[in-house]
């Protein structure tokens, strides 16, 4: 019936957000008609994009997060005839996998004709070995049922250690059968692209809306334009998705 996309990544500020807005707006260059669900109790980035008419799903019970909460999440999937992309904050991130696993969702929603595709990102810097290992554990939780895309961000630095790409690394050789897919995110020069890029996700635009806009300059839309293609790109070479 449905793939149910769901970005997972413990560590916060690495681009989930992107990554969810991107995929809602591919699908829907697509003709496709993708039902958008954010979860994060703190920062509901995706929930700010007016143009991708975004579900905020209620987790909070006064000052917690109540796992429970996440039933509805499920009363939501499970009728969809569209696919399904839902993004996850850092400090949902441990109850939503709870949730999951627990309840093992994968094997219901595969059992529903639902496709299950986890979509998690590695970015270089500080945060490298981090959402490496969280990569892995991801992969070590989940059933066979579940899909796995890895978005690697270089906005924080090279995907490299000790001179090893990701693809060296043990993390994904380990789990090379899991993934389905990698997606590279284009390395921006900062104070072009890379500006371009930051002051789009900054107004909760998405790429149509910031390129037709008439404010923004012919080369600000231009850039824009370079950065969606190389993108969507990116995500055509993904059958997955």
């Amino acid at each position: 019936m449905a793939k149910i996309h769901m970005v997972l990544q413990g560590k916060g500020g690495v681009g989930k957000s992107l990554i969810a807005a991107a995929l809602a707006q591919y699908k829907t260059s697509k003709g496709q008609h993708p039902k958008c669900v954010d979860t994060d109790p703190v920062n509901s980035t995706l929930f700010g994009y007016k143009a991708l008419n975004v579900h905020k799903l209620q987790i909070m019970e006064g000052d917690e997060i109540n796992s429970r909460h996440f039933d509805a999440l499920i009363e939501i999937i499970a009728p969809s005839e569209h696919d399904v992309i839902i993004d996850n904050g850092a400090s949902s991130f441990v109850p939503l996998s709870h949730y999951l696993i627990t309840n093992n969702v994968p094997e219901l929603l595969h059992s529903m004709g639902h496709e299950l595709v986890i979509h998690t990102v590695i970015t270089g810097g500080q945060a490298l070995l981090d959402t490496v290992a969280g990569f892995g554990q991801l992969a070590g939780q989940y059933p066979t049922e579940a899909l796995f895309v890895v978005w690697l961000n270089p906005y924080w630095g090279p995907i490299e250690h000790e001179g090893k790409s990701f693809e060296q690394l043990k993390a994904y050789t380990a789990n090379k059968s899991r993934v389905s897919a990698i997606v590279r995110i284009p390395n921006l020069k900062e104070e072009t692209f890379g500006r371009d890029l930051s002051e789009m996700l900054q107004d909760r635009l998405t790429f149509d809306e910031a390129i037709a806009l008439e404010t923004n300059t012919i080369m600000t839309r231009q850039r824009l334009k370079i950065i969606k293609a190389q993108l969507y790109d990116q995500m055509d070479s993904a059958s997955v998705l």
